[in-house]
């Protein structure tokens, strides 16, 4: 997005080519030269603040230390270790950083993601309409199709000259392949779900396709009448039980407003593999694709979802969901009832009986 300075480890960003638009439509999109490393880090900190994105990467794992220098947006740098910090800074909970080659960034600003491209496919599968992919990289660019943006998020990007990227663990929907000077394989990838219209080419490298094995019911033989979630507002923390065993635990990010994350017991009546979440009123505004692994537990969008925007879990950040990362908000719906299949990746649940799980949402103080 926008363009990072040089350094050792980090990788330098490659500036937009002209401005967005028509004349991108056909331009093949190649994959950066990531980092080699197992473990990545990349600045998250401008996904959702799109004229921002500056950091600083520090000499010691202490906001009062030297800076080494300035870090931009989607720079993406080795993760070496998370230590905890030197002296702690009472303006923020999370004490976690990581340590670079070129020294230390406060974890928060960084997304984990890996670096590992896929052999895309030559075509839809057969008798399909299209199929989920995962993004599996750092990032990935896109060339949008239409000619003018109609999301909120397209139009924001436009307006401050910025590349539009999918991000690592984004899921999308992908329902043509073509390939491009005879080498280049790219995907025509959308919003199944949530879709206002905008629709982009990108390299299929970057994405790999879900299989069966990714939407498979968790502990399936357990009575779903004794599963719960808990989620405890004071904790940012998020608990499944069956009966009174706790089966798995996470931190989460809940709603920065008192009460955006509505206390009570709820029932889980959406679930989608992938969808765009928006929202323009007085308390909210925002638009984000992509946005995976979502479990609907209240009538008006708050959902436990996978988010890429932040890496500050155990702390309040969201407009009122519950955030968590990707691969917990993954265990979370193939365990949750009900049960989402792979071809819709999308189920709505009416029946108030039963048959779903309850989300417990409960605050301590």
């Amino acid at each position: 997005m926008k363009l990072a300075g040089l350094g050792l480890g980090a990788m330098a960003l490659r500036p937009l080519t002209s401005r967005l638009g028509n004349q991108l439509k056909s331009r093949a999109v190649l994959l950066p030269d990531f980092p080699q490393a197992d473990l990545l880090g990349r600045n998250c900190t401008a996904d959702t603040n799109l004229s921002g994105g500056k950091i600083e990467l520090k000499t010691r794992p202490d906001v009062n230390s030297a800076a080494v220098r300035d870090v931009y947006r989607d720079e993406v740098f080795p993760w070496l270790r998370e230590v905890s910090a030197e002296n702690l800074d009472f303006n923020l909970p999370n004490q976690r950083w990581v340590e670079t080659p070129e020294g230390y960034i406060h974890s928060l600003y960084l997304q984990p993601c890996r670096n590992l491209p896929n052999t895309p496919l030559s075509g839809v599968p057969d008798g399909q309409a299209g199929f989920w992919v995962e993004v599996t990289v750092p990032y990935v660019d896109l060339i949008m199709e239409n000619s003018t943006a109609v999301s909120g998020w397209m139009q924001d990007h436009i307006f401050y000259n910025l590349q539009p990227r999918m991000y690592f663990s984004q899921v999308m929907w992908v329902d043509q392949i073509r390939t491009l000077d005879s080498r280049v394989v790219q995907y025509h990838v959308c919003d199944r779900y949530g879709n206002p219209g905008d629709l982009y080419w990108t390299e299929g490298a970057a994405f790999r396709p879900l299989t069966q094995e990714d939407v498979s019911p968790i502990n399936p033989d357990v009575d779903p009448a004794t599963k719960k979630i808990v989620v405890n507002v004071s904790y940012q923390t998020l608990t499944c039980k069956e009966g009174d065993r706790e089966v798995y635990f996470c931190r989460v990010s809940t709603g920065m407003q008192e009460g955006s994350t509505p206390l009570g017991d709820h029932a889980i009546w959406r679930k989608l593999i992938s969808v765009r979440m928006a929202a323009n009123t007085v308390a909210s505004s925002y638009d984000l694709p992509g946005i995976s692994w979502t479990t609907l537990f209240v009538g008006d969008g708050v959902a436990i979802h996978g988010a890429t925007s932040h890496n500050d879990f155990g702390t309040v950040r969201s407009h009122g969901c519950v955030n968590c990362k990707p691969e917990d908000a993954k265990w979370i719906f193939r365990w949750s009832q009900p049960v989402v299949g792979l071809e819709t990746g999308e189920i709505t649940w009416n029946d108030w009986t039963g048959g779903s799980t309850h989300v417990i949402v409960e605050d301590t103080f």
